[in-house]
């Protein structure tokens, strides 16, 4: 295997010199193609003026793609103590441009930690915490979020959820989140021998450009009914929503929406319809 183009080691020499083995408690699948991760900070688009936000660094084999097209910062957040050693040895080498912190993204505060100028959110995200971590992002008052774009990786059942249309059986309140105020589209798949260990599960990279002008409503509100719609969606609207509404059929034919529908067949403006009629 002929040496990386950055000067640094092979990822598989790393992480052996490191002993970081990969842990399933951590969501952990590293990704030691350095082909592969080069793709993935390339779909990110140009990053020269952009401080980058990533999740999960591992060992690093996204960090140094991220760095090599030419980021202008980088900021790992990794919260396995194991990997921040392997991590440092990158920031060595494109000195100034790598800030590493040790810490969990789920409580970390990712606004404070990017600081000004414009932040873009790139990983491989652990898959035990894509999701929660999804959707704090896209709930994320006030809006516009203090990024300007995503791309993500994701087992490919999620991206699936994500990109879901209605009437998809996929289609739920992932999908509704992730459309209302973002553009998600799937870029590419990523194989499961590709990884470290190899998941039963192939991956996907997922791009989200922010709408211009997201339908307005309130994260909260909007959680709630899309909650209470998918939570019984084999249900009529009229059933799944008593626990929101006092008289829920009243409310759907005031927004002209038929109350023997499913959540599955409501579009995302449709939802939001119901999220702004709530008290």
């Amino acid at each position: 295997m002929s040496a990386p183009a950055d000067g640094l080691p092979p990822l598989r020499d790393v992480i052996a010199r490191h002993e970081i083995a990969a842990r399933k408690s951590l969501g952990q699948n590293f990704l030691l193609d350095l082909n592969l991760t080069a793709k993935i900070a390339r779909a990110a688009g140009d990053l020269s003026r952009s401080t980058v936000l990533e999740v999960g660094p591992g060992p690093g084999g996204l960090t140094r793609s991220l760095l090599a097209v030419g980021a202008r910062r980088v900021v790992a957040i990794e919260r396995d103590v194991r990997c921040i050693a392997a991590l440092h040895e990158v920031a060595a080498r494109y000195p100034g441009r790598l800030e590493i912190v040790e810490g969990d993204a789920l409580t970390a505060d990712l606004a404070t930690l990017a600081g000004a100028g414009p932040v873009r959110i790139v990983a491989n995200l652990p898959y035990n915490v894509a999701t929660p971590l999804l959707v704090g992002w896209l709930t994320a008052e006030p809006w516009p979020p203090f990024y300007e774009r995503m791309t993500l990786m994701f087992q490919r059942e999620v991206a699936e959820r994500i990109v879901a249309a209605p009437g998809n059986k996929t289609y739920g309140r992932l999908g509704v989140l992730a459309q209302w105020r973002t553009e998600p589209r799937m870029l590419f798949d990523i194989p499961p021998q590709a990884f470290t260990p190899q998941p039963k599960v192939t991956s996907t990279v997922v791009d989200f450009a922010l709408r211009a002008a997201p339908l307005a409503s309130t994260a909260g509100k909007l959680e709630r009914v899309t909650a209470a719609a998918f939570g019984q969606r084999r249900k009529m609207l009229r059933q799944s929503l008593r626990g929101l509404f006092a008289d829920p059929a009243e409310t759907l034919a005031a927004l002209n929406i038929v109350e023997t529908r499913r959540a599955e067949d409501l579009s995302v403006a449709e939802f939001v319809s119901l999220a702004n009629a709530l008290a």
